[in-house]
């Protein structure tokens, strides 16, 4: 269910991302910082669901020690947020394929999942009016991008 866009403030969005997110942050030993984030026009419940779907992904595709850092710089008429990790990384040949429904790097008994947290996420960001991607390098983890327009508070 879609809602209007509001005034968003993705600190807060950040948060509620990590609480529904708390047990498998506290399993894996996670360490999550950020930096200030902006607000933004958005649907805020969409907005959780995408942090949350890519901090999902991060944790359960860990080394030891998640390290994952989120930030947010404004970029002329948008804002580009990244979570970056340590993680395991991504093939080049997958990178084409994670934000694709049920397409998959790994065998389902190696790692939990449905396979469309991505999917989901790239849908999100597209109804923003952004775009989503990934640079990644394996063994040493990815950075997921994605861009929010600017827009001031009670643009349309």
């Amino acid at each position: 269910k879609t809602k209007a866009f509001e005034p968003t403030d993705c600190e807060a969005v950040l948060d509620q991302a990590l609480a529904n997110v708390k047990e498998a942050v506290e399993e894996s030993g996670a360490l999550v910082t950020h930096d200030p984030l902006p607000t933004v026009m958005a649907d805020a419940s969409q907005l959780v669901q995408l942090f949350q779907n890519l901090l999902s992904n991060v944790i359960k595709f860990r080394k030891e020690k998640p390290r994952i850092t989120v930030s947010a710089v404004q970029r002329g008429n948008e804002w580009l947020f990244s979570m970056q990790d340590n993680g395991i990384g991504i093939a080049p040949e997958f990178m084409e394929y994670i934000f694709k429904m049920f397409e998959r790097e790994h065998a389902s008994a190696e790692y939990p999942g449905t396979g469309v947290g991505l999917a989901i996420c790239k849908k999100i960001v597209e109804r923003h009016g952004g775009r989503i991607w990934v640079e990644s390098e394996i063994g040493k983890g990815s950075t997921f991008y994605f861009t929010i327009p600017a827009k001031r508070v009670g643009q349309r």
